[in-house]
């Protein structure tokens, strides 16, 4: 593949960009965002991680007419169940209770009621009196990248990273659940660490790096 072009990311999130751009720095491209070509957002209605990615990334191939990576991440907790898990970024827009999510097949990157605070604050709630203990999490991204809308050979790559949630919030760096999720071989949460640390140990990370080792060899 030509080492200089264009990508778009399937994302509106400027923070987003700026640590994919540096996931990715080897390949030598340059990534837009889905919002330089549209405010149309993608329909993700799948339950799975792997299906909401190609959604995405097919939107945003589609409405850009690059090539494009999409990921599709979340934060799954133990003890409730493994929510948020895909609905991470709506987390708060939900009315369910934590421990006992019933979902709409309606879901958005971004929306009234979904923001990190109101997220952070949700799962809080749903962790009041839970033990440090059984506070396990994991946070999942699944990264995928598309040729072009129609691809029939999409380039997946995964990622996983194990942690636990604190009971308040700390650290300012970061996004999402960064400032709740603590990292034990680190003895901090994930939004105190250093952007070059993170960027080499998270799920986005560990995704992007096995994404990058395919990518090269196509």
């Amino acid at each position: 593949m030509n080492a200089a072009r264009e990508i778009v990311l399937a994302s509106r999130n400027g923070k987003k960009l700026a640590e994919m751009q540096a996931l990715l720095a080897p390949l030598g491209w340059t990534l837009r965002l889905v919002s330089d070509f549209t405010d149309e957002a993608a329909e993700e209605t799948a339950p799975t991680f792997v299906e909401n990615a190609l959604l995405k990334a097919r939107h945003a191939a589609r409405v850009s007419g690059l090539p494009a990576i999409a990921d599709d991440s979340g934060i799954e907790v133990a003890a409730l169940n493994g929510a948020p898990g895909v609905h991470s970024a709506r987390f708060a827009a939900l009315g369910a209770n934590p421990g006992g999510l019933v979902v709409s097949n309606e879901r958005r990157d971004a929306g009234p009621g979904a923001t990190d605070a109101e997220n952070n604050a949700k799962l809080l709630a749903g962790l009041s009196g839970v033990p440090t203990p059984q506070r396990g999490a994991r946070f999942v991204c699944v990264m995928t990248f598309l040729r072009h809308p129609y691809d029939p050979v999409p380039v997946i790559a995964e990622g996983l990273w194990s942690g636990t949630i604190l009971e308040a919030p700390r650290g300012g760096r970061g996004f999402g659940y960064d400032p709740l999720f603590f990292v034990p071989e680190h003895g901090c949460s994930s939004a105190e660490l250093a952007p070059e640390v993170k960027n080499r140990i998270s799920h986005r990370g560990r995704a992007a790096a096995a994404l990058l080792a395919q990518l090269r060899t196509l």
